[in-house]
């Protein structure tokens, strides 16, 4: 068997372990981040208590003659509501007037402050998505040759989708908010789009080391500014864009797109050759040798392919490839390999081809 067969499973078992390992950096990134987000969010509270904390310990300075450390002390317990120190000895009618005014302010804004901390720390704690965010910020930065996905509705979910269940790495771009918010909720590195900067959103999703962008958003006009932005960020890099407008096909490859795939006629072949033939499997868009379809056929036995080789079906249609019990044979090219029965065919062609395969081979 040859090597580059043997790589495969160890290959995507290694971007399994590397996914796995970006989940738990995730996790580990987010717990690290969580009190610093929280005292970056609050720090102007935090400067205001402490002033007050200052300042208080200077009035009892100055007016009860405390010592700096008891003052420290006395300040502490009037503004958390400790109690442990009271002014004049608990007797306010000969309190000086001064001193009072000065403890009014202090107890007033001390408290307006520890409310807007309480009240931080509770969203914070909530919603987690700025401790998220920096997480995923901090994640984006350290991968590489990872798939740009832009737009996440029906088709950019299933890109997604099928990027995860092969082990590769990417970054979902959204202009929706609502979106954003359940992508961070679900551990996915995700960018929100602001209002016409895609290339903002592309930096921030790594476009100088990705390998691939997939254009996949609702709006036709979404998806070519955003080509160009991608194209005029990274020259270099494989575009592979969705178009539900078929007349745009040539607008999107100037925008920049390599491969462009027109939805509506995508889905439209699919069901017109559903109708005609139970066996379809799969298309194929190619600029190259045009639209051909993939399906499959079962091996009877009443059919003449058994005990022939491949070059029998060759004449009717192209072999990719031949499924024996549940394994795909792999040496379909020995002159040696014949077909039994039960076999699956998979095989490449026009419709026209894969109805004649079907009637002559008896092959069903």
């Amino acid at each position: 068997m040859p090597a580059a067969y043997d790589a495969l499973p160890s290959r995507r078992a290694r971007r399994r372990l590397k996914r796995e390992s970006r989940r738990m950096s995730f996790i580990l990134y987010e717990a690290l981040y969580g009190p610093v987000i929280f005292v970056r969010t609050v720090y102007r509270q935090l400067l205001l208590l402490l002033a007050m904390f200052i300042a208080g310990a200077s009035i009892f300075a100055y007016f009860e003659r405390l010592p700096p450390l008891d003052a420290i002390l006395a300040s502490v317990s009037t503004i958390t509501t400790i109690g442990l120190y009271v002014p004049n000895g608990g007797n306010f009618i000969t309190l000086n007037r001064t001193e009072a005014a000065l403890l009014i302010v202090m107890i007033i804004v001390s408290v307006g402050t520890g409310a807007s901390i309480v009240q931080s720390a509770v969203s914070s704690a909530v919603s987690g998505a700025l401790a998220k965010g920096e997480a995923e910020k901090r994640l984006i930065s350290r991968i590489k040759g990872h798939v740009i996905v832009f737009g996440y509705s029906h088709l950019g979910r299933y890109v997604v989708e099928k990027l995860e269940e092969m082990g590769f790495d990417y970054t979902v771009i959204t202009k929706d908010p609502h979106v954003y918010a359940e992508l961070l909720k679900q551990n996915i590195l995700a960018v929100l789009e602001y209002q016409t900067q895609p290339m903002t959103a592309l930096n921030a999703a790594g476009i100088e080391k990705a390998a691939m962008v997939v254009v996949a958003h609702t709006e036709d006009s979404e998806n070519m500014l955003f080509m160009l932005s991608a194209r005029k960020l990274r020259p270099d890099v494989r575009i592979i864009s969705v178009v539900h407008d078929p007349s745009l096909i040539e607008t999107a490859k100037n925008a920049g797109a390599d491969v462009v795939i027109p939805s509506s006629v995508t889905v439209g072949h699919l069901l017109a050759l559903s109708a005609v033939t139970k066996d379809l499997v799969g298309v194929v868009f190619s600029e190259r040798i045009g639209t051909k379809e993939i399906a499959e056929f079962s091996i009877f036995k009443s059919s003449p392919l058994i005990g022939k080789g491949l070059q029998e079906v060759a004449k009717l249609a192209a072999v990719i490839g031949v499924v024996r019990g549940e394994v795909v044979i792999r040496n379909i090219f020995d002159p040696g390999f014949t077909l039994n029965e039960g076999d699956t065919l998979l095989v490449l062609g026009d419709p026209t081809d894969l109805q004649t395969l079907e009637s002559e081979a008896r092959a069903t």
